[in-house]
Order: C-alpha cells, then structure tokens, then sequence
C-alpha cells in the first residue's frame, strides 16, 4: 500500500514537471524579430526634380577655312590644349603673298599720282583763263585813265563832253570782260582741278580696297582658334586639300560642361533659372555641382518634355561631352520637416504607405503615413509619426503589428543556441 501511495505521488511530481517544462518550452517559442532602426527627424528637407540627359561642351567651334589650300602644316594634334587665337593650322600661300605684293604696289602708285596731281600747275584751261583775266585787267585799267584824263580836261574846257561820255562807256565795258574773266577762272579753279584731285583720291582708295582684300586672303591662310579649349578633333593630314565649308579642326571648351536634360512637363513648372544642381554621370558615378542656366520656353510635343540645361564645373576634365547624365534640380527647401530614411516605408496593411516603429514596449506599432518629398535616402513625412520616435529601417519587412521586436545596432550578431539555433 505504501509502495503505491509513492508511485502515485511521483506520478504527480512528473506530471508538474512535464506541464512546466511545456509552458517554458510554450513561452521560448514565441519570437523576438531583431531590428535595426532610427529616429524620426525634424530637418530641412529639399524638393527635387530628376532627369536624363547628355553632356555637352561649355562652348565648341569648329574651323573652317575661307579659302580652298593644300594644308602646309598643322601645329597642334588632337587633345592638344589651345588658347583663343593661337595658330592651330597654315595653308600653302604663295600665290596669295605675291598677290598681296602686286596690291601693294599698285597703292604706292596711285598715292604718289595723288601727291603729284595735289602739287601740279594750273592745268591749260586755267591758265588761259588767267591770261583773259590779267588782260581783262589791264583795259579796264586803260579805260579807267583814258577817263581820268578826259573828265580832268573837261573840267578846264579844254575837251567836249561826248568825249567824256565815250570813255565812261569804254570803261564799263572794260570792267564788265574783267568781271566775267574773273568768274570763269574761279569756276575752272573750283571744279576742274577739284574734280582732278577727286578722281586720284577715289583711285587711291581702289588700289587700297585691292590691298586689304588680298592681305585677307593671305591672313585665311592662318587658321587661328576662335575660342580656348581642347582640340577634339582633326580630320585631315599635312598635304590634304582644305575646302571651305569642311571643318578643318574642332575645338571644345570642357573646363565646363552642360547637361542638357528632358524634365517632365509637370515637373518643368518649379524649375527655374538658378536652380542649384548635381550632375551625375550614369557609367562613373563621378559628381558635379552645377546650376540652372537655360528653362526651354517650349515643350517637345514629341516626348511632351521640357529642355533644362544645367551647367557645372569640370575640373581635371573628368566629365567628357557626350556621356550619358543624370541631373538632380533642386527646385525649393522645407525647414522643419519631419523625416524619415527611405528605408523606413514599407506597404501598408491596408493600402497605402506605412511604417513601423519600435515601441518603449518592445512591440512593432504600424502606422499608415503621408509622404511628401523625398530627397536622396531621406523622405517627409506629412502625417503620421513624431518626430523623436523609433521607426524601423532593417527587419520590418514581413513584421506584424504588435508583434515582439528586439533593437540591435547594425553589425551586431545575435547569438544562437548551438543545439536548437535558437536566440539567447
């Protein structure tokens, strides 16, 4: 009896036992989800429009020769670094350096008959007229004391008066030729030898004219570099024949570069010259920063895209026109945002967006938010969470509401049962 009185008592004690151990065993399967997560901030946040594009020099030319020539040598070679006006290039010119002497010549002509025809005598037709005019003059002189002298005797009754009348009618007539010989010696004297004068001075400026256009022509010869730059390219060879019209060499301007992106037309509206920007290339992932400097007034209405060009520096040249780009426009800044890492936002339960934040409590909250801008891995968060709470950025995905989390820091390792492999 007593042996079965302790068989049943150990019976019980097993039966505790083995109900402790399944609420402990009960209690340990319930998981912890590990997390990493981050405060939610209150901080200036910036409103960003993205596009695609390509690069584009600050400035590029390309040379064309005005005349057609053999090229007699080249002085640069392609990604030769040239400044504005350096001599890049000469065509054969011989015949245009005789050319230019002949011009010459036939100027220094033309100005010595000009100096020549401004210092020479009165030409015949003048003279003549000088002549009749010193003749004029001395009958009229005549005249005058041929009357002198009559009226004298007149008045000491010694002459008739007819006599008297005679001479004064001699007289007039005398200084009316002398009149009319004065005239026409001014008249040859203003015109004539004016004209004369004129026509040396017109042939002066022709021989000049022929001068300065064969000096043009001889200064073709020189190709010199509209702008500084990179040569970029050089078609032709030492020999070749340059023609005009053909690009001879290419010069770009890459201490700058241009990133001439398509904005979608909803998106263009913000932006505006002066915008702050960053340039990213899509093959490097080399940076730089930049700023609006052209808006298209027009939209494409083939791709219904507005044209943004944005400018930035290059140092080193790193950029290379041509590459494919990726633009990033500041177009306004937020004070006081309340944000969260992009990381946090995952899909809502119930549509929508949502994050989780890791409680005081140890429990996952879901909470359904408004988003507004968001900028690199940063997002605003209009409504929905406070700023100074935990939201979980690593392990929320598949994470039910209420459910128990643990927060670790990133990196940290979680340690596991070497048997079960089970956390601590």
């Amino acid at each position: 009896m007593q042996k079965t009185k302790t068989t049943l008592l150990l019976t019980a004690a097993c039966m505790l036992i083995t109900s402790g151990c399944a609420k402990n065993e009960e209690k340990e399967a319930e998981p912890i989800a590990p997390v990493q997560v981050a405060p939610v901030l209150q901080e200036s946040i910036r409103r960003m429009v993205t596009a695609d594009g390509v690069l584009w020099p600050r400035d590029q030319a390309s040379v064309m020769p005005k005349i057609a020539a053999p090229v007699q040598k080249f002085l640069v070679q392609r990604g030769d670094h040239v400044r504005q006006g350096q001599l890049l290039a000469v065509l054969e010119n011989r015949d245009l350096t005789a050319a230019t002497a002949e011009s010459k010549g036939q100027l220094d002509q033309a100005e010595s008959n000009f100096r020549s025809t401004q210092s020479a005598s009165v030409p015949e037709q003048i003279m003549k007229a000088q002549t009749d005019v010193d003749a004029a003059k001395q009958a009229e002189e005549a005249a005058q004391r041929l009357l002198d002298n009559r009226q004298k005797l007149l008045q000491e009754g010694a002459l008739a008066r007819k006599l008297v009348d005679d001479a004064q009618v001699a007289y007039a007539q005398a200084h009316s030729q002398f009149q009319a010989a004065q005239e026409h010696l001014r008249a040859l004297q203003a015109v004539a030898k004016q004209e004369q004068i004129k026509g040396a001075a017109a042939q002066v400026e022709t021989a000049r004219g022929h001068l300065q256009t064969a000096q043009a022509q001889l200064g073709y010869a020189q190709i010199l570099s509209p702008i500084g730059g990179v040569i970029a390219d050089r078609p032709l060879y030492a020999g070749e024949m340059a023609s005009p019209g053909a690009p001879l060499l290419t010069v770009m301007d890459i201490s700058q570069v241009v990133a001439r992106v398509n904005v979608p037309q909803n998106q263009a509206v913000s932006v505006q010259v002066g915008n702050l920007a960053t340039i990213t290339a899509s093959d490097s992932g080399l940076e730089a920063a930049g700023k609006v400097i052209v808006v298209s007034p027009a939209t494409d209405p083939s791709s219904t895209t507005v044209q943004v060009w944005v400018q930035a520096e290059n140092p080193g040249e790193r950029l290379k026109p041509g590459a494919s780009v990726r633009a990033a426009i500041v177009t306004a800044t937020i004070p006081n945002a309340v944000v969260v890492p992009t990381t946090a936002l995952l899909p809502a339960s119930e549509g929508g967006t949502a994050v989780i934040v890791a409680g005081a409590d140890s429990l996952a909250h879901e909470k359904k938010v408004e988003v507004g801008v968001r900028e690199a891995a940063k997002v605003q968060i209009l409504s929905g969470v406070s700023p100074g709470e935990q939201v979980v950025i690593v392990g929320g995905v598949g994470l039910q509401d209420q459910a128990k989390v643990r927060i670790v820091k990133p990196g940290e390792k979680e340690a596991k049962d070497e048997k079960g492999g089970k956390e601590k």
